[in-house]
């Protein structure tokens, strides 16, 4: 079947996810356009039509609020695809303007808020009887030595909204392994910066028990597809990005997504990702996402385009087949797992044989890698040999 593709997008943010959907939309004919920080690797890409960079001393939202409501009509008509969850934050708040001169896509804004904060996205679990980590309130009038007291360590200090916290501290959460008095001092100094956060219980176990389940869902709860993957390793170990994925059909982590999402009312697009309790055996939800994921480029290569489907679906067309191939691929990042490997082994947990087993296969998807498209790739190495010199 034919695609139209007379209909133009505009990516706001992310980082492989955008790369991806912008390669694979512009090898279709689209014209891609993509705004955001410098570590967009899309917009370096030879399918970007047209880049607007944000300046480093400009806050992205308000620099997307000029670009997307100012005077200047010529975006008007894009389909608006947020791909971090800033991205999403500013298209929710400005729904409204925004839907008047652009397409967005057809998800629930209040379900994309409930999934953005960390904490309401486990009471939505807890409500749906679907498997979640214990975890504590932390309001300005809690007494925090006497929380530190309460909890089951280890725990992690997590945001309500991973992205400002971020910002501010340079990692995702803060993990606490057995200290009441180091626990309280990481609630103060995120109190002290006004970052609201909470305390949840970690998961025992290695990252090797994470699995997600990815979907789009329509208003009459018929599914468009269902897909799984599973984490090899993440970097750094047990509190970082994923650095080697690989898909896997997984009945359970599938039911499990499905139950979730049902009860949520889920509409479009939907990924959640569960780790495996050794203690009670059970599934249990880490994070939920309703934007395309990092893993988007492995998701797409296994039989589920799902940039493709957003796509046609925005733009009244019948969406293309997906269906996840039975093929295993593997989604690597090179120098990520190579620091997860020195970690793990310094620990005792991977020898040196067992890791060049586990990359031992053909059957590679990169992040960044494309021999018709390498400069966001020579930008990616670039900015992780200045980091790894500091």
């Amino acid at each position: 079947m034919s695609l139209n593709t007379a209909t133009p997008v505009l990516i706001l943010g992310g980082k492989e996810n955008a790369l991806s959907v912008t390669r694979s939309l512009g090898r279709k004919g689209i014209a891609v356009r993509v705004s955001g920080p410098a570590n967009c690797w899309a917009l370096h890409s030879r399918y970007c039509v047209e880049a607007f960079r944000i300046p480093v001393e400009e806050n992205s939202r308000d620099f997307w609020k000029r670009l997307l409501l100012g005077n200047k009509r010529e975006l008007d008509g894009h389909i608006v695809l947020a791909m971090s969850d800033e991205a999403l934050l500013f298209v929710n708040e400005h729904r409204a303007d925004l839907s008047s001169r652009f397409i967005l896509d057809d998800a629930d804004p209040q379900l994309q808020r409930d999934f953005l904060d960390k904490k309401r996205t486990l009471e939505i679990a807890e409500a749906a009887s679907v498997g979640a980590p214990r975890h504590w309130d932390v309001a300005e009038d809690t007494d925090l030595e006497a929380l530190a007291r309460s909890v089951s360590f280890p725990v992690a200090v997590k945001p309500i909204e991973s992205h400002s916290f971020a910002k501010i501290f340079g990692t995702k959460l803060f993990i606490v392994k057995e200290s009441p008095e180091i626990l309280v001092q990481k609630l103060m100094l995120a109190r002290a910066h006004g970052v609201p956060v909470f305390v949840v219980e970690m998961i025992p176990g290695p990252d090797s028990l994470l699995s997600s389940y990815y979907t789009y869902r329509l208003p009459n709860g018929q599914r468009l597809f269902d897909f799984t993957k599973c984490i090899i390793r993440r970097w750094p170990v047990n509190r970082g990005n994923a650095c080697y994925h690989a898909t896997a059909i997984l009945p359970e982590t599938a039911e499990a997504g499905r139950k979730f999402f049902d009860a949520a009312g889920l509409l479009g697009l939907g990924n959640i990702e569960f780790k495996r309790d050794t203690r009670d055996g059970k599934l249990k939800v880490i994070e939920v996402n309703a934007r395309f994921t990092a893993a988007q480029e492995l998701v797409r290569r296994a039989g589920v385009p799902i940039d493709l489907i957003v796509y046609s679906r925005l733009t009244g067309q019948t969406p293309p087949p997906a269906k996840q191939g039975k093929r295993r691929l593997y989604f690597w990042y090179p120098i990520r797992d190579l620091l997860a490997f020195r970690e793990m082994r310094k620990a005792g947990q991977l020898s040196l044989l067992g890791w060049l087993k586990s990359i031992a296969t053909a059957s590679h998807v990169f992040p960044l890698l494309s021999l018709r498209d390498p400069v966001p790739m020579a930008g990616a190495a670039y900015a992780i040999l200045q980091h790894l010199s500091v």
